[in-house]
């Protein structure tokens, strides 16, 4: 009996084992290192051999295939070591060559790992000479059902395209602070911040990278993995356009295009060169809805004209620099010490820029010849930016507002209708309290007035009491809407709020009309409530929330929290934000209800939560 149990246990660790036999596939190789072999910078890495694991995500995970479809969300010591040999990695810098650490050649891994380069910012170099990854390699890429996905993992070293390390003109030791953007490790708050925003992005729809796996490394840092199907930015691009590189420029869109198409988001129609132009057509569109997606649910992303803190398909990277609002902080402006960042009313036009430049592309691609940027500001495809925008926030205004796609169809086939009602909304929304612009934390801002999704769940629960003719009453729905940064001097209804409130009330009876079309507008109003109510909830976590809620987890984990509970309280604030209308997620979310992972502590956070629902 005994000899058969112990069979059944070797079995199963064996078939374990195999199952992580996945992870394998992630030894630093990369098409982009055959696709342009100047794109990287290549660096020998070392395992480090420590670390603990402190977020690891299963579901992404299964959806990659690294792990079997039926594994239990427990960290078994099979899959912890398999995770700290393949991510706890660091670099060996030119710094470490120069000094001539004495590193354990047991530890060196085989291959080469990447330090991709692009253009950014915070470099002098306006061409990407200097610049791209500074404390990152790519991991390699992961195939799956048919689908590549690509990992890369951040705290691994300072490399030589780091800002700190460009500007120092000399080689830097991982973990030295002397240099600004040149110390080659992440913070484990910021890691964790990610994991969870990260997420919790997903589960509302919006394309981004997602957090695979921490790997604690003690003294505050880690090592942050994400993965994405494809985690390209165009500042991988612009750099060759910049420097005039044709067939370096040509290779990478040909993989970009490529890497679309196997993964099955773009299916062209056209051949040869002019695929160019239909690809830079669907950029154009992916990102007019990512951007109104963006302005509607006030997410701040910081694009610019490097094209770095974007994918390049139009999605979320670089947490560091996203942040959700609870309500429009439209003047809100990171302070990047050198700079101010974009706000987010301009989000829009930086996004409308990058399509120009791939608008340029296009061109040169086609052409062979390189025309100026400016002759490309009225370019069809650069013009239609604005009206594929207008429509995708208009579909996303109305979503938020609890419309499904039916009614949403519906209003929009009216001429002119949402147009006079957005009016009114934007005139409450982007309303600010009195005086000037103030300091916060990290930057300035000028706090809004209004919080537009109070009424946008409160007026069709008003509708359904009280019937659709009625009309809520001007100072009661004044009330409804007032944010908690209201002064004094704001909290007074004037002549001008009172015809605005109207007006907007006429309006809206319009939309549940529009949007009920041959049935009754009371027929509608149960699904709207429903829909309001979940799209609009109080509990949102925004910038300012996320950090306090960090610091509290990584308080308990100071105190003798386990890493397992802490995964647990992660998993339990992302999956508690499930269940939105119209968002697919794969196979691997369920609904099943979670247990309360130490419920004081939970308690705090959703304290915190209710705390900074209106913040930046």
């Amino acid at each position: 009996m005994g000899a058969r149990v112990l069979k059944k246990q070797q079995l199963t660790k064996s078939s374990t084992a195999e199952g992580y036999a996945s992870f394998d596939q992630l030894d630093g190789a990369h098409p982009w290192m055959t696709t342009i072999p100047e794109g990287f910078v290549p660096y020998k890495v070392r395992e480090l051999r420590i670390g603990e694991v402190g977020y690891f995500n299963y579901r992404l995970a299964k959806e990659m295939g690294l792990i079997p479809a039926d594994h239990p969300h427990e960290m078994t010591a099979q899959l912890k070591a398999k995770l700290v040999s393949t991510f706890s990695l660091q670099i060996i810098n030119e710094y470490d060559e120069l000094s001539k650490r004495k590193i354990d050649p047991a530890t060196v891994k085989p291959n080469a790992y990447m330090a991709s380069r692009y253009l950014q910012l915070q470099h002098k170099s306006r061409q990407g000479r200097t610049s791209g990854d500074g404390r990152g390699i790519w991991n390699g890429v992961v195939e799956n059902r048919g689908k590549i996905w690509d990992v890369s993992s951040r705290g691994t070293g300072v490399t030589r395209l780091a800002p700190g390390a460009v500007a120092a003109q000399k080689p830097l030791k991982t973990g030295g602070e002397e240099h600004g953007y040149g110390c080659g490790k992440a913070e484990v708050d910021e890691l964790y911040a990610a994991s969870i925003q990260a997420e919790v992005m997903h589960l509302q729809g919006i394309a981004t990278e997602r957090v695979l796996c921490i790997i604690e490394l003690g003294k505050g840092f880690g090592i942050g993995v994400r993965a994405g199907l494809n985690l390209l930015r165009p500042a991988h691009l612009f750099l060759y356009l910049k420097q005039n590189r044709f067939e370096d420029l040509k290779r990478g869109m040909d993989y970009l295009m490529e890497r679309e198409i196997r993964n099955g988001n773009w299916k062209p129609k056209s051949r040869g060169v002019a695929r160019y132009e239909e690809f830079t057509a669907e950029l154009c569109d992916k990102f007019a809805q990512f951007v109104a997606t963006l302005d509607i649910d006030y997410i701040f992303a910081w694009m610019d004209w490097d094209g770095d803190n974007v994918l390049a398909t139009g999605g979320i990277i670089d947490y560091g620099s996203i942040r959700q609002f609870g309500i429009r902080h439209d003047k809100y402006r990171y302070d990047d010490v050198e700079r101010f960042s974009t706000n987010l009313n301009e989000q829009r036009l930086k996004a409308k820029g990058l399509i120009q430049v791939f608008a340029q592309i296009a061109d040169y691609l086609k052409t062979g010849k390189k025309t100026s940027l400016k002759e490309f500001a009225k370019h069809p495809t650069v013009t239609k930016f604005n009206k594929s925008f207008a429509k995708a926030r208009a579909h996303r205004l109305l979503y938020r507002m609890g419309f499904n796609q039916i009614q949403r169809d519906n209003i929009l086939s009216k001429p002119d209708l949402f147009e006079s009602f957005d009016k009114e909304y934007s005139y409450f929304e982007r309303a600010k309290i009195s005086g000037n612009a103030q300091k916060v934390t990290d930057g300035v801002n000028h706090p809004a007035l209004f919080n537009m999704r109070n009424i946008s769940k409160a007026l069709p629960d008003y509708y359904m009491t009280y019937g659709v003719d009625a009309e809520m009453h001007e100072a009661e729905f004044f009330r409804t809407i007032m944010s908690g940064f209201a002064k004094t001097a704001d909290l007074k209804q004037r002549t001008k709020h009172t015809l605005h409130i109207q007006k907007f009330q006429k309006l809206y009876r319009q939309l549940l009309v529009a949007a009920s079309g041959k049935q009754k507008p009371n027929s509608i109003l149960k699904g709207i409530i429903n829909r309001s109510q979940v799209l609009n909830r109080q509990d949102r976590i925004t910038g300012n929330a996320l950090i306090n809620i960090v610091d509290e987890i990584l308080t308990e984990v100071k105190r003798g929290m386990s890493l397992q509970q802490t995964q647990l309280m992660i998993d339990q604030l992302i999956m508690s934000y499930m269940g939105l209308p119209e968002v697919h997620l794969s196979r691997y979310f369920d609904n099943k209800p979670r247990l309360v992972v130490k419920p004081d502590l939970y308690s705090r956070i959703l304290s915190l939560v209710q705390d900074h629902q209106e913040d930046i």
